[in-house]
């Protein structure tokens, strides 16, 4: 299933990138960190209010909703409730950054054992 959605807004009241506080198109990341979903955000200037269109990375539930938007942004899948975060790309990339350290650390430990 894709997303589909946000694309038909967009295209039916003709919106471009200035009309636009926000936009992110990513994956989502289940409770174990493997990507499964999809998510799509916009918020436009006119009204504030974020339009989320995803797939539910932790039960494939595909949801549209529109509620207030604020940083940090998060929302809940309306079928298993599981709490579906979108962090500034900045933290998430620096998040990661930081895990792929960790984990090069613990295996240059092994490899001295």
């Amino acid at each position: 299933m894709e997303l589909h959605k946000i694309a038909e807004i967009i295209k039916k009241n003709k919106i471009t990138p200035k009309d636009v506080i926000y936009h992110t198109w990513r994956d989502g990341k289940n409770k174990l960190g493997e990507v499964s979903g999809k998510i799509r955000v916009i918020v436009l200037k006119k009204d504030g209010i974020a339009r989320v269109e995803y797939i539910c990375p932790e039960c494939g539930h595909y949801g549209y909703l529109e509620t207030e938007w604020k940083r940090p942004f998060s929302f809940k899948c309306e079928e298993c409730g599981f709490r579906i975060r979108v962090p500034r790309l900045r933290d998430e990339v620096k998040r990661e950054r930081k895990m792929e350290k960790k984990k090069a650390l613990q295996a240059k430990k092994l490899k001295k054992k």
